[in-house]
């Protein structure tokens, strides 16, 4: 059967009338495609404007307010920002990093902070992290002078960390004895046992004399993360240098800041060892790369520009006299507690700071559970026979609970931990759990397919070499999977944090005065703490401080989702 060939002479069968249709058709697709595109981001950008606009008025602040900051803020960062994305590219990705690296220290920051003011002293501190040593010592000698007793070695790794950090406590033993046909009560012995062994803040206290809170931080803290960024330095110099000096420059900067800066900026010494460790450390070691590969450094001036345009700004609206708006969203705001009858005293400090123990409930009890699950699903799972076909069940109904609407978790999480095991109603514990099984379909499939896009032939060549399944998965399958890891983790708990049906349905209070000072506390998140303001009689409560409410809720979230961003493409870039 004959056929015509294409206008171009390649002989492919195509006819133009085809061609033209097809090309027609693609036109349109593209057109479609692109207005959906343009109609969605419209859609958001309004709903965002829209709810700015009520959190921060921007309105009521005087016309030179406004032209002051719009000369000295606004347009050199939109300027230097359109000449980096025109004519420097790589100069706007350090212009970027070096902006959002410190907002996202910042951030992480006042979540330690929350934990080391409400919830752990740096005494407690102290204690879990040598607890943790202690039960590293034991793991790593039970291997060594154990090495076949595989069962011994996975009850020390489970049992290890947890003994050395909080020890054996004290039991007590209630026995009472009774007549067989009557009941009497012949005699009852109450016996409490002293702590067999204990714990790692038990044998400090008992120490004569210790530093003072920030220097046990620093110790702690400071030094463990200028350690660990200081070998991802030592590994990406061609000199192999890099380790000793990171921990010595940002122990250096940290203490003399805890003493010299942290009075002048009216912070506590052991708050500013937490605010630099997480913001100056991680800041430091990115411009460290940036002047080593001299490449875009103009970027760096894009910070620079951004605060010194803020601070030109405010002084000169204070020269001035310019009156600034009249914010909702302030720093009283995320400081103070909520309030039922005065909508500027508002605050959601107690809801945050449930927010950030309800992350750490997710994160220490989710994540290992959903890695693990996608580890042996992807690895040691068999894919034939009866076992086979049961994996494939399970991957099925993992993938089915990802899409099952939250409320239904909030029954589960209702059902399983309040009415099954006990636990009190309305606690932080309980709010973490029930959403951390919303999530955990979602980390475990994510965590899938990251293991899933490690090339075959890696593992091949590993094996090859005579390690054994387990060595291969720590040491080549693990490491290369760990940004997609990352990402999918950092995503599944910004929704997390923005639940709302699940701590209705467990009981989570619509505004409490007081913070929880722990996990077993009564508790209100960000989310919870949104609906009960929609639902007040006040109109500055349902506009404004709602508004302020969503506004903060909607950056923590933006921040997590643009760090998920940044770990892919930066590991996408390394690949």
């Amino acid at each position: 059967m004959a056929t015509e060939d294409a206008p171009d002479g390649t002989g492919t069968g195509i006819s133009s009338t085809q061609a033209t249709v097809s090309r027609v058709r693609g036109v349109v697709f593209e057109a479609l495609t692109l207005a959906s595109t343009v109609f969605g981001l419209a859609m958001v950008a309004f709903m965002l404007l829209y709810v700015f606009n009520d959190a921060l008025e921007p309105l009521s602040a005087d016309p030179g307010w406004h032209l002051t900051f719009l000369l000295t803020f606004v347009l050199p960062v939109l300027l230097l920002a359109g000449y980096f994305y025109v004519r420097d590219p790589a100069a706007g990705s350090v212009a970027y990093a070096s902006t959002g690296i410190p907002i996202v220290g910042l951030v992480a920051g006042g979540g330690l902070i929350v934990l080391f003011v409400e919830i752990i002293t740096p005494l407690e501190w102290l204690g879990i992290v040598l607890g943790l040593l202690v039960g590293v010592g034991v793991i790593r000698a039970h291997r060594r002078y154990r090495p076949e007793a595989a069962v011994q070695r996975l009850f020390v790794t489970i049992f290890a960390p947890i003994v050395g950090v909080f020890g054996v406590p004290s039991f007590a033993i209630d026995f009472t004895a009774t007549t067989p046909f009557t009941g009497t009560e012949l005699f009852t012995i109450d016996v409490t046992t002293p702590a067999l062994v204990p714990s790692m803040t038990d044998l400090l206290a008992l120490l004569p004399m210790l530093p003072v809170g920030w220097i046990l931080l620093v110790l702690t803290l400071t030094v463990p993360a200028a350690a660990a960024f200081g070998r991802f330095v030592e590994t990406r110099r061609e000199d192999g240098r890099g380790l000793v000096e990171t921990v010595a420059v940002s122990v250096a900067v940290v203490a003399v800041g805890a003493v010299a800066v942290a009075p002048l900026l009216n912070l506590n010494a052991e708050n500013w060892v937490v605010i630099a460790t997480s913001t100056l450390v991680p800041t430091g070691v990115y411009l460290e790369g940036v002047v080593r590969r001299r490449k875009g450094m103009t970027g760096l001036l894009f910070p620079v520009v951004l605060v010194a345009g803020a601070l030109l700004g405010a002084a000169a609206v204070d020269a001035f006299g310019f009156a600034g708006p009249t914010t909702w969203l302030d720093w009283g705001f995320l400081t103070n507690a909520t309030s039922r009858f005065r909508p500027r005293e508002a605050g959601i400090y107690p809801p945050l700071v449930g927010s950030v123990l309800m992350l750490v409930v997710i994160i220490v009890s989710v994540f290992p559970v959903g890695v693990g699950a996608a580890i042996y699903l992807e690895e040691y799972a068999p894919e034939k026979g009866i076992a086979g076909r049961v994996v494939d069940l399970i991957e099925i109904n993992i993938g089915n609970l990802a899409g099952v609407p939250s409320v239904v978790y909030g029954l589960l999480g209702l059902a399983l931990f309040v009415k099954g095991i006990g636990l009190e109603a309305g606690i932080v514990i309980v709010g973490g759990l029930t959403v951390g099984l919303l999530i955990l379909p979602i980390i475990i499939i994510s965590a899938q397919e990251a293991i899933r896009s490690v090339p075959d032939s890696m593992r091949k060549a590993s094996y090859g070499m005579g390690a054994t399944r387990w060595q291969t998965t720590r040491n080549v399958v693990l490491p290369e999977a760990l940004p997609g890891i990352l990402t999918g983790t950092i995503l599944a708990l910004g929704r997390a944090i923005g639940e709302t049906a699940p701590l209705l349905m467990i009981g989570a209070a619509q505004s409490v005065r007081l913070p929880p000072d722990g996990f077993f506390a009564k508790f209100s998140a960000m989310p919870r703490q949104i609906y009960g303001w929609s639902s007040e009689f006040n109109e500055a409560f349902r506009f404004g401080v709602l508004a302020a409410g969503v506004v903060t809720l909607l950056l923590v979230l933006l921040i997590m989702n643009g760090t998920a961003i940044l770990i892919r493409n930066r590991y996408q870039r390394d690949g």
